[in-house]
């Protein structure tokens, strides 16, 4: 997954495993430990590696609300609210055009470096597609968090409103879901928009493995 995906991912376990052991302590009869207390033991259990700095552990004001109701319902004007706000931080291509490369996006879409502490400011990123999708019959190995996107543009076509509902997703998928699991390739910068051109080309071009 990019670095900060995994970066937040490690961050979530740390901070079950630290209110896993408020909850026992409360329940034994200590002291109960305040969200100022979590948020400083779970910051002192990270330094900065490399590119990757603690200043990640730092949420927005969409990822702060999308913890807080990580285990209870969204209410329904919240998360309204939330897409909305979403959906104004998309910037369609300022060229008008929305499909670049489909064999570049196949290498993006396989690629899960760049953001990494291991990774330096010139590591190209990679969209790790397949960890969620699946997306062509060729590949075997492929996750299932996400629906698959086999014969996306097939079933689709290049409508208009099909490519800038795509390029939507892709950019900030909080616009159409508050608070789902998809990365926010473009809003935060974890993808160029030549890249999310090709990425947009895999998905949609007929030539595209994914569409034949």
């Amino acid at each position: 997954m990019p670095g900060k995906a995994k970066f937040a991912r490690r961050a979530a376990v740390a901070l079950a495993a630290i209110v896993g052991v408020a909850g026992c302590a409360s329940m034994s009869g200590s002291r109960s430990v305040s969200d100022a207390e979590v948020k400083q033991e779970l910051i002192a259990s990270f330094q900065n590696k490399g590119i990757a700095k603690v200043d990640r552990l730092e949420q927005s004001e969409l990822q702060r609300v999308c913890s807080q109701y990580a285990d209870k319902p969204l209410p329904a004007d919240l998360r309204e609210r939330l897409q909305a706000e979403a959906k104004k931080t998309v910037k369609f291509p300022a060229d008008g055009k929305f499909l670049g490369d489909w064999k570049s996006g196949e290498k993006i879409a396989q690629s899960g470096r760049g953001l990494q502490y291991s990774d330096d400011e010139k590591t190209v990123a990679g969209g790790n597609c397949y960890a969620c999708h699946q997306l062509s019959k060729e590949e075997i190995a492929f996750g299932n968090i996400g629906p698959t996107l086999y014969h996306y543009g097939k079933l689709r076509g290049n409508s208009k409103e099909t490519l800038e509902y795509t390029w939507t997703r892709l950019w900030n998928g909080h616009a159409f879901a508050a608070c789902n699991n998809m990365p926010r390739f473009g809003d935060a910068g974890i993808l160029t928009e030549k890249q999310l051109k090709d990425v947009m080309a895999l998905l949609l071009d007929p030539a595209s493995p994914v569409n034949r």
